[in-house]
Parts: structure tokens; C-alpha cells; sequence
């Protein structure tokens, strides 16, 4: 595994990935708000642009098995990971975990933030095994969804 930096003219292609990768859960809990799922390519294309934004494609040898998106203000500030993905045919094989520790490795190891759905247990367990703890704030986005911040 390997992390590639994505440029705004490989943005379709992230933003498809993204679409596809999170239309399960946005059926599932439909936060259409909020969704990865919903956004338009636009939104992912503005993204992109941000100097504090480092977008990457998860590379399995020339396959992009899911991305990773770093928001880093280069300030101090808490590092965010927002989004991270694996496509649905290559989730379960320890992809999210190596991008986790080689974005901490390219960004710094300390001061790290995400929010995640409180419900997929899965999620949960990824990020605590990597030493995330929840903070304790979650945000209630629907009856059926609740999203619930990490720290590290």
C-alpha cells in the first residue's frame, strides 16, 4: 500500500469513488446533508483547491483502492482525517489502517481529530484500534444516525 496525492484533474475520478464507495451508508442512515455520497463533484473540486487539503488516492500496486483526505492548517491546529474510504470489493484487508499510520507518518503522529457514525460499529473499532478516543461530542444528524468525534 501506498498513498498517492490526487490534483484537482483527477477529481471525477475521486469524486465517483466517493460516490460509490458511501452510497451504501447514505441508503442505510439517509443523511442526505451530509453524505459523502450526496455531495456534488463541485464540492470535491473546491476541496482540492484548498492549500490545507491534502487529498490521496489508497494505491494497491496501479489500483486506488479508497482515498484519504488530511485537512492540515500547517498552525498547530488539530490535524482531520475527512474523509477516508476503501472501495467495497477491497474493505477488510487492512487498507484504512496503512493509510492511517502513512498520513500520520507524512503529517505528524500527534494532534489528530475525525468524526465517524456512532452506529457502524466497525468504523469505531478501526479508529480506536489506531489510538483515536471519542472526546466525548457527538452530533445527532437524524433518528437513525449520530456521528461522534475522535481524538488523538
Amino acid at each position: 500500500m501506498e498513498l498517492k496525492r490526487i490534483g484537482a484533474e483527477e477529481c471525477e475520478k475521486l469524486w465517483k469513488m466517493q460516490v460509490e464507495a458511501f452510497s451504501e451508508l447514505l441508503e442505510k442512515y439517509q443523511d442526505y446533508d451530509i453524505s459523502p455520497a450526496n455531495e456534488p463533484m463541485s464540492r470535491v473540486e473546491e476541496r482540492l483547491r484548498q492549500s490545507f487539503t491534502y487529498y490521496y488516492f489508497i494505491m494497491d500496486g496501479e489500483t486506488a483502492v479508497g482515498a484519504i483526505r488530511v485537512v492540515d492548517m500547517k498552525d498547530g491546529s488539530r490535524k482531520r482525517i475527512s474523509p477516508i474510504f476503501i472501495m467495497k470489493q477491497f474493505r477488510g484487508k487492512g487498507y484504512a489502517q496503512q493509510a492511517i499510520r502513512a498520513v500520520e507518518a507524512l503529517h505528524g503522529r500527534e494532534n489528530w481529530a475525525l468524526g465517524t457514525i456512532l452506529q457502524e460499529d466497525g468504523n469505531c473499532c478501526l479508529y480506536e484500534k489506531m489510538g483515536y478516543r471519542q472526546t466525548g461530542e457527538t452530533e445527532v444528524i437524524n433518528e437513525r444516525m449520530t456521528i461522534v468525534n475522535y481524538a488523538k
